[in-house]
């Protein structure tokens, strides 16, 4: 016997929840199966002093303000990783989320000669008109095969990072100039270890100018809206800090406080790890980013008269490091002292339980705005799902509700000739 319902969300993370909240407010029967606990990503798989990349007022949902995260001390506060856990646990619980923790989707089929699909769970099977795959971006950490096992004491994933305490006494090289990767070499060099940071192509925007935070200016220029990303910056990584309080990233700042940069990670030959001599080019491209968006917010504050105050000095730009003009393009980690590599090279996603027809030549999801090439599939919480937005914790919630008003206009078409009138909510499906 298999249970039934009309929508099964998998995952409850933020996309999850969110998912929930517009289901629920149309009358949408439905089920949220997480297999670990609400949020689990952010308690379990970030390290112990993350905190939001955006501001708290800016990365939450609508209906709800982090209460513990007090605006009076700094208006820009951001929350932790803790909080935000938290945050969901408490949303979840204000909108009578129907979530089920512990319960694994162990695959997801479409039955042949009947409407919907199998969800085989570890709890037992559920029949469902339609599937949301709310398991967001971050299911897979991949570490690029480059340096082979036992290379070096420790090799981790930025996932698998929690403080320098975790990571063998010596040197540590930190593979990514993402948000993970700085902050991550930032705290590692403030324990007083020595750090190596292999940078590739970026984006670094002003954590704050002229008053206001960087999400305040995504937003008043529009570009939270983008609907895709600029031409050859499909796979470039964001290079913004909230840990101590928030502050621009800046790559000569790091090399002033004792980081060493070196340009991307290549390749490993008899405990030799080389890099590619684009360290400069990558920062170049970073700062041409920094500026234009400068530029983009005195061209507005201007065009409507605001008063915020000017930095002419954010301008300004310092001389680039010794070490960016003349990189260092070999190490041999032994001589170097290097004990431990962290891999902040991101994830890839893991859809192996949903086998529908779903995704295109190369295995990604074929989606627009989260609706998929298969009826009655849909996605939820990647990056650029609908906008530039999608990946922040607002963003997810306005593309779940897209996908709510979707989900609700195709249960009207289905209920025509069913013994309901088109337009009407319908009545539960049977086997």
């Amino acid at each position: 016997m298999s249970e039934e319902t009309e929508v099964v969300v998998v995952g409850a993370g933020q996309a999850g929840v969110a998912m929930s909240e517009h289901l629920g407010a149309h009358g949408v029967p439905h089920i949220v199966l997480e297999r670990h606990r609400i949020a689990e990503r952010w308690r379990s798989e970030r390290w112990d002093s993350l905190v939001a990349n955006g501001p708290a007022w800016h990365d939450r949902f609508p209906g709800l303000e982090f209460s513990d995260v007090d605006p009076a001390v700094h208006p820009d506060a951001f929350a932790s990783k803790d909080q935000i856990a938290d945050y969901f646990v408490t949303y979840a619980e204000k909108i009578g989320a129907p979530i089920r923790c512990g319960v694994e989707v162990t695959s997801v089929r479409r039955p042949p000669g009947r409407p919907g699909f199998r969800v085989e769970t570890s709890e037992g099977p559920i029949d469902a008109r339609f599937v949301v795959a709310a398991t967001g971006p971050f299911q897979r950490p991949v570490i690029p095969p480059i340096v082979p096992d036992g290379a070096v004491p420790a090799q981790i994933h930025s996932s698998a990072y929690r403080n320098p305490g975790q990571l063998p006494e010596g040197a540590v090289l930190v593979v990514g100039a993402g948000s993970s990767g700085v902050q991550i070499a930032d705290e590692l060099r403030r324990s007083g270890r020595r750090v190596l940071l292999s940078v590739g192509p970026h984006d670094r925007p002003a954590r704050e100018y002229r008053g206001r935070d960087f999400c305040w200016w995504l937003g008043v220029l529009g570009r939270w809206d983008a609907e895709t990303p600029p031409q050859g910056a499909e796979h470039v990584t964001i290079a913004v800090s909230g840990a101590r309080g928030g502050h621009t990233v800046d790559f000569r700042a790091l090399a002033a406080d004792g980081i060493e940069l070196v340009g991307l990670t290549a390749s490993y030959d008899d405990g030799v790890l080389r890099f590619a001599p684009d360290l400069a080019t990558n920062i170049a491209l970073g700062d041409a980013k920094y500026l234009e968006l400068l530029r983009a917010a005195d061209e507005y504050v201007e065009r409507n008269g605001l008063d915020l105050p000017e930095e002419p000095a954010a301008h300004v730009l310092g001389p680039d490091p010794a070490g960016v003009a003349d990189p260092r393009l070999e190490l041999d980690l032994a001589g170097a002292g290097v004990t431990s590599i962290v891999w902040a090279t991101g994830f890839a996603t893991d859809y192996s339980w949903l086998e529908v027809d779903a995704f295109d030549e190369h295995g990604r999801p074929d989606q627009r705005r989260g609706v998929s090439s298969e009826p009655g599939v849909y996605f939820l919480g990647l990056p650029w799902l609908s906008r530039r937005g999608s990946s922040f914790i607002w963003g997810v919630w306005h593309d779940a509700r897209y996908v709510a008003d979707h989900i609700t206009t195709q249960r009207g078409y289905l209920a025509y000739g069913a013994g309901d009138r088109p337009g009407a909510t319908p009545t539960a499906w049977k086997n």
